[in-house]
């Protein structure tokens, strides 16, 4: 009995170990999120071993885990119309809200998931339930695009798949065929779906063939440049949950087919050193100290490496392109960007990505709404239902749907 007490015990307490990371209490829900992170790093764990043996890429084995115990099927409420299908052979998830009979075209969303340009999938139940509330309290149709993941495919094809289907939507037949008014359609996403919702909006309103214009973007915590991974918010979050930086680095590197060993230089700068002539136009577009209001800044320095690796550029020519790093764009492309909500969260290694890239839209003469979190974490949108339920969570859904209703 004595020794059956003492194993409970240390299972309890490495339990406990595992589970505990340092959390500010200012976050949300701290207890739920440590369990919530545990849950994920044992997934990654998972699927880091069945790598190691041979049994599967690490990805495709923690895609597996994520998303085939949570795929919906396009199930139709009394108040929304699910389908399935495909978008010049782009799959895609279409939410079709109410008729009213006083609005025969409805307003339109293009939505595209987060992942890490690797993980998840618009058919699982977060994004499911997510798009069909758009759906019915905006009574908007709400497309979600099902693209391509690494290690399937890598940087560009994630943005042709959400470019080839927006495209093949804005069509007028299209359009037509599930009553849209092509004036009222906007485009989002959250995380590496708010990077590609970006690149997609930076892309369209340059098209002078695309007659049908983005009226909004909306972009939820988006990771927009890979240039510098010690923004004070990188440095602030660097072990924070869901995703610290050394996470972030390594979806980027494996974006670009990379080699992992970058990623340690990477974290430091060292790509982007004031000896990598490749870099030196952008570094300026990217000078935090005068994008971040001081409250931020007054307690980092920023991490600018004299001399680094010239090498990760010259193999990973994608770190400098716009359609990967939205915010390193040209000012005349911003400057044609529609009326823009962006969505931070404290607790996150992305939210100077947004802060900054809503400045540089702001410069640019775009309307911006920034909508910062301060309790927020990355992912937290989606969170909203037992037992992943966030109050921040809930919040957060219900300011972005409210922005949509007010301006799309």
């Amino acid at each position: 009995m004595r020794s059956s007490c003492v194993v409970l015990t240390a299972l309890v307490a490495l339990a406990a170990y595992y589970v505990y990371i340092p959390l500010p209490s200012s976050v949300s829900d701290p207890w739920k999120l440590m369990l919530l992170d545990a849950t994920f790093r044992g997934a990654q764990q998972a699927s880091n071993l069945m790598h190691y043996l041979g049994l599967s890429h690490h990805l495709v084995a923690l895609n597996f885990i994520i998303t085939n115990f949570d795929k919906k099927s396009a199930w139709s409420s009394g108040q929304v119309k699910v389908t399935d299908t495909d978008f010049d052979g782009v799959e895609v998830r279409v939410f079709e809200g109410p008729p009213k009979p006083e609005e025969p075209l409805k307003r339109s969303v293009v939505y595209i998931h987060g992942g890490g340009w690797a993980l998840g999938s618009a058919k699982i139940s977060y994004y499911d339930e997510l798009c069909t509330a758009m759906a019915e309290e905006l009574n908007a149709v709400i497309v979600s695009v099902e693209y391509r993941l690494v290690p399937k495919v890598y940087f560009p094809e994630q943005i042709h798949d959400v470019v080839r289907a927006t495209k093949y939507f804005l069509q007028p037949e299209v359009l037509q065929k599930y009553s849209v008014d092509p004036g009222r359609i906007g485009i989002s996403g959250d995380s590496a779906g708010g990077n590609l919702a970006a690149a997609l909006g930076q892309q369209f309103n340059q098209d002078a063939n695309l007659k049908n214009k983005l009226k909004v973007q909306a972009l939820i915590y988006p990771v927009l440049q890979a240039l510098d991974f010690n923004t004070p918010s990188y440095q602030q979050n660097v072990n924070t949950a869901i995703l610290p930086r050394y996470v972030m680095v390594k979806y980027w590197v494996d974006y670009f087919k990379g080699n992992h060993d970058f990623i340690q230089a990477m974290i430091v700068n060292n790509h982007t050193s004031l000896d990598v002539e490749e870099a030196a136009a952008l570094r300026a577009r990217l000078n935090w100290t005068s994008l971040l209001p001081a409250s931020i800044t007054k307690h980092y320095k920023p991490v600018v490496q004299t001399m680094g690796n010239a090498r990760i550029v010259q193999e990973l020519p994608q770190l400098l392109d716009a359609r990967s790093a939205p915010l390193i764009a040209d000012q005349e492309v911003l400057r044609h960007l529609p009326k823009t909500y962006i969505l931070t969260c404290e607790h996150d290694v992305l939210r100077d990505d947004g802060i900054m890239y809503a400045k540089r839209l702001e410069s640019a003469g775009v309307e911006v709404t920034l909508d910062h979190f301060e309790d927020g974490f990355h992912g937290c949108m989606i969170f909203t239902r037992w037992p992943t339920n966030f109050s921040v969570g809930i919040r957060t859904r219900n300011s972005y749907i409210k922005w949509l209703d007010q301006n799309l």
